[in-house]
């Protein structure tokens, strides 16, 4: 035995198998429990093998490897290791791995069974990697895990740049979070920040939302992020939409700028401006820019503009709040006031303060107005104009009929037309009568009691007075202009909004933000594309093919092969 292993030596100190060499690019093979040359098995190469805790050592310009075996070619200055592989590059890189080969002259190395890199913060694991030491950069394409402090990323493709401290990761790329899981197909992922930029249809779906993009920003440990291009955020019962959006989930907040679109499934209305905060734990949405909210009908919606609109409240009870020049269009009925309030739950619009409500030519004013809709049809049912109640109907020879009392009640017909109004207490009223030739005979001044007045066609037909009834009907050319106004008379029909583009009439056009944009990914350079042809080493577990990318394998491979599974 002691022959033996004095041969053993002598070949090994024949060889220079342990001995310092002048030439630093040779790799440097030392430890372990003894060596030998068979030429039989391992041509033109030496055999090392370590014995308990004593691994073989491999080193190479800064690169330290460890195994149980190890096959050097010395003369190709390449190498494969065996078992329990360990490879660490400096304090940042450690690898780990059932088998690795290593080429001393291009630096190429590759791993494969059980492999698992460390670096500060993540560990991958793959079946089978390459390390490329003159770009400092490691790939995968047979599928690998990155365990992350905050989340787990997977992907059938990766590649990591040491010196940027990050992941490209391509095709069935996920992210899984306790509070959230991330979808797409082209996701980079900086190891040091937890930031991850999004490209292409991605999704990220929690307990609570979910946010499209297909082109975003996401940061994994402060859970939020900004999304542009296509993005949208579905809450249980809203979808927002817009030119950007800003998510954050621990405060359960959103937030969206240009173009917006806020819909709500339950309730069938969508509100829309150019910026909006979404809050979800509360129930709220604010809106602002051209900010109009629309419900929804079969035949006709109903459109409410104004400076600001607040929707509270949860889904089965709705409010709606506007403020500051508020500005209300259906087909049949239009209206303004500088503030509004409807509650979907109970169907009743408050106007208050200067409202005005315009149905055909009839024009009706108040110190407040409520317009009550019937919730289960969604039509028009009932108005309410509290105190200092006028309405006012231009006459077609360009006179008003005019009616004044404390308050005035409206009914609405099964299409939501004014149907017919009751004025009551303090009525007074002055009303042009014409022929059945359409001919003015007389102007009517009267008091009474109370009032009520049909229409047609959105026209005053028929009007019955009612208690204490005072009437004095005067030749037209018996009562001068000065007097053919009521107290408090404001005939306000510029004001009419007649379409819902009117909505805005007069109003400037916002200036809009520029979106800060998402940078499209810089185009990688081939992993395997080197100043000189990759070298195979006759030896090698690898081919030639192993060592080129495949058109599959790149991004825009994966775009064209998924475009062909949808298509």
């Amino acid at each position: 035995m002691k022959n033996l292993i004095g041969l053993l030596v002598a070949c090994s100190m024949h060889l220079g198998i342990s001995q310092p060499t002048a030439n630093d690019s040779l790799i440097k093979v030392s430890g372990g429990g003894f060596s030998q040359i068979n030429e039989a098995l391992f041509p033109g190469a030496v055999v090392y093998a370590g014995t308990g805790n004593n691994q073989v050592y491999v080193q190479h310009k800064g690169i330290q490897m460890w195994c149980d075996r190890a096959v050097f070619y010395r003369k190709d200055n390449f190498i494969r290791i065996f078992d329990h592989v360990r490879m660490n590059q400096g304090d940042s890189i450690k690898m780990s791995a059932t088998y690795a080969e290593y080429n001393g002259k291009t630096e190429f190395a590759f791993a494969s069974g059980h492999v698992e890199m460390n670096n500060p913060g993540t560990t991958l694991t793959t079946d089978s990697l390459f390390f490329d030491r003159s770009k400092q950069q490691a790939y995968y394409r047979s599928g690998g895990t990155v365990t992350d402090t905050a989340s787990t990323l997977k992907s059938r493709i990766g590649r990591y740049f040491i010196a940027e401290n990050r992941y490209q990761f391509l095709e069935n790329v996920t992210v899984t979070n306790p509070e959230y899981t991330i979808d797409s197909d082209h996701l980079n992922f900086y190891t040091e920040t937890g930031h991850a930029y999004m490209y292409g249809p991605s999704i990220i779906k929690g307990t609570t939302s979910t946010v499209y993009c297909e082109r975003g920003f996401y940061d994994t440990r402060a859970d939020e992020g900004y999304f542009i291009k296509n993005s949208r955020i579905d809450y249980n019962n809203r979808t927002v939409t817009g030119d950007s959006l800003y998510f954050n989930r621990g405060r359960s907040f959103a937030s969206a700028t240009n173009n917006i679109v806020v819909t709500d499934t339950i309730n069938k209305s969508i509100i829309k401006g150019h910026y909006a905060e979404v809050y979800r734990a509360k129930d709220s949405v604010f809106i602002t820019k051209r900010a109009v909210a629309i419900s929804v009908q079969e035949q006709d919606s109903v459109y409410i503009h104004a400076d600001t609109l607040m929707v509270t409240g949860p889904a089965d009870d709705r409010i709606v709040r506007g403020f500051y020049d508020v500005r209300l269009f259906k087909s049949d009925l239009s209206g303004r006031c500088d503030s509004i309030i409807t509650r979907q739950r109970t169907g009743l619009t408050k106007m208050i303060t200067q409202p005005v409500l315009w149905s055909g030519n009839s024009q009706m004013t108040g110190d407040s107005i409520h317009i009550q809709s019937n919730t289960k049809t969604e039509r028009l049912d009932s108005l309410h104009v509290f105190y200092n109640a006028f309405i006012i109907d231009q006459d077609s020879s360009g006179g008003f009929n005019q009616i004044k009392g404390k308050e005035l009640l409206g009914k609405f017909n099964d299409s939501s037309a004014l149907e017919v109004v009751h004025i009551n207490k303090n009525v007074e009223n002055l009303i042009y009568s014409r022929n059945e030739q359409q001919q003015l005979i007389g102007i009517n001044k009267g008091t009474s009691g109370r009032m009520e007045v049909l229409f047609e066609a959105q026209e005053m037909s028929v009007i019955t007075t009612f208690d204490h009834v005072e009437d004095i009907t005067y030749p037209p050319e018996e009562l001068p202009e000065n007097a053919r106004t009521l107290r408090g008379f404001i005939w306000r029909g510029d004001e009419i909004i007649t379409t819902k583009e009117g909505l805005f009439k007069g109003q400037p056009v916002p200036v809009l933000p520029a979106i800060q944009g998402i940078p499209l990914p810089k185009i990688e350079e081939d992993f395997f594309k080197q100043d000189q042809k990759l070298e195979i080493n006759k030896n090698s577990r690898l081919k030639g093919s192993d060592l080129q990318t495949r058109p599959s394998d790149t991004a825009d491979g994966i775009r064209k092969k998924k475009a062909g599974h949808e298509g």
